[in-house]
């Protein structure tokens, strides 16, 4: 399954985690040591260009935070982001460069890479955003089975076991979600796709796709 690792998802020149991640094939991996890995990258950061606001939550100055927003560490927020109205980052994020989080957004475990973007009522839990990948309004990843069993990665022909309970969604590089659209446990988007607004989305969806509520058809 070679379109769901790391390498095929997303340009890791675009996240300062870019050794870290290299460290990985499939991108649910990297989120079990994510905490410790933003603690450690935090405290090597230059104090001149970041500001430890808090323990474990780390700015940089050029970061644009709204007073309404709250952030539990560990927290990276990188140069140029926008933390906006209310946002709730709960911890063990990192927001990349000229990344947004917008209104009423939650973000928990999980990485934003650059100029990503889950700007008005996302929730982003356990889950990788890609250079540029987007939200639309509403969207959110869940990350969490009802019947709480661990979560499996489907495809068209065949299934990844990832030992964890809780895993959301892994967005490529480019990749579009459409609003009111729900990503549901282990689902992965490959680069440059788009799904429809008001999906239901699950298992993988491969690069240079359009998604039409479940009916998929490629990108021209």
């Amino acid at each position: 399954m070679d379109s769901i690792k790391i390498k095929s998802l997303f340009n890791l020149d675009h996240t300062i985690l870019k050794s870290y991640l290299e460290g990985f094939d499939y991108p649910w991996e990297a989120l079990n040591s994510l905490s410790k890995t933003i603690i450690d990258l935090g405290n090597q950061l230059n104090l001149n260009e970041y500001k430890k606001i808090k323990e474990n939550v780390w700015v940089h100055k050029t970061a644009k935070i709204y007073p309404s927003a709250y952030i539990d560490g560990p927290t990276i927020i990188c140069e140029g982001a926008e933390i906006r109205h209310s946002a709730f980052i709960r911890g063990s994020a990192l927001i990349g460069s000229h990344a947004v989080v917008g209104n009423s957004c939650e973000i928990k475990n999980s990485i934003l890479m650059d100029y990503a973007s889950a700007p008005h009522f996302n929730y982003i839990g356990d889950s990788i955003l890609g250079y540029k990948a987007h939200m639309g309004a509403g969207a959110v990843t869940s990350n969490l089975k009802q019947d709480k069993s661990l979560v499996v990665i489907h495809s068209k022909d065949s299934e990844m076991k990832t030992g964890m309970k809780k895993v959301g969604a892994f967005l490529g590089d480019f990749s579009e979600v459409g609003c009111n659209s729900v990503l549901n446990p282990g689902t992965v988007i490959g680069k440059n796709s788009n799904i429809y607004p008001l999906s239901n989305v699950r298992g993988v969806i491969n690069e240079n796709k359009i998604c039409k509520q479940g009916i998929l058809v490629e990108k021209r």
